[in-house]
């Protein structure tokens, strides 16, 4: 049994990403709990036959031979026309449908209608991805005009999230990109945004020092936040332009 097969069966029964350390992590335990039955078996008398060979190669899975593994299979599917693709997120790898069949795809979510963000939510979702983690004030600063209504829609789109408080007068608040941010733009890490080594360090206009008014606002998205599933957040469907 290969191990590009084993690395497949994992990906299609988890609901969730896995990182390729944790797929040779469940590789070795499979090897484990077949040596314990081994040995149990000659403990109480029995004569059990030896693992296989292939099995017992197993044991010397690393992160490195699931990703090798991962590739084959890519390699495999790109060759035989197959819909889909493995991709590697921030959280993990998952298998993904080819985006050459979104059109087809999307309508099995009749209800899910594409939504774009306007142009001042593009501008404030930008600066929050290459500079995070960025206050409000600071973000302000950049666009030159109030922020509450943008961070609130990028907020309830799950595309931006609170990290907590900066050091500064007031412990204002900090924001990060999500998850979603990350597969939605089809992303591992901010350094894969354009230019993103240049624009991380490019100075930017020194934010005003935030107002007790600002600090209420604050405050209120926050519990706007805690009062909003994630799971209402996240089954919004959005068609951003290119940062």
């Amino acid at each position: 049994m290969q191990l590009s097969v084993i690395v497949e069966s994992l990906l299609i029964a988890s609901q969730e990403p896995l990182s390729s350390e944790e797929m040779a992590r469940l590789v070795r335990a499979r090897v484990a709990e077949a040596e314990d039955v081994l040995i149990r078996e000659t403990e109480e008398g029995s004569s059990p036959a030896p693992l296989p060979n292939w099995l017992s190669a197993l044991a010397q899975t690393t992160p490195e031979l699931a990703a090798e593994a991962i590739a084959e299979l890519n390699n495999h599917y790109e060759h035989s026309h197959r819909a889909f693709t493995i991709l590697e997120r921030p959280n993990g790898w998952k298998i993904y449908t080819r985006a050459d069949y979104g059109d087809f795809v999307r309508h099995l979510f009749p209800g899910r209608k594409p939504e774009r963000l306007s142009g001042p939510a593009m501008e404030t979702l930008a600066i929050v991805a290459y500079r995070q983690p960025i206050t409000k004030a600071a973000i302000e600063a950049v666009r030159g005009v109030s922020c509450d209504s943008m961070i609130q829609k990028l907020l309830d789109r799950d595309l931006v999230r609170i990290g907590g408080r900066a050091d500064l007068p007031g412990r204002p608040l900090l924001y990060l990109t999500t998850d979603m941010f990350f597969e939605h733009f089809g992303i591992n890490s901010i350094d894969d945004l354009p230019n993103a080594s240049e624009l991380r360090r490019l100075k930017l206009p020194e934010a005003k020092e935030e107002a007790a008014p600002a600090e209420q606002t604050e405050m209120q998205l926050t519990l706007s936040v805690i009062g909003t599933p994630a799971a209402a957040a996240s089954e919004e469907s959005v068609t951003p332009d290119p940062l």
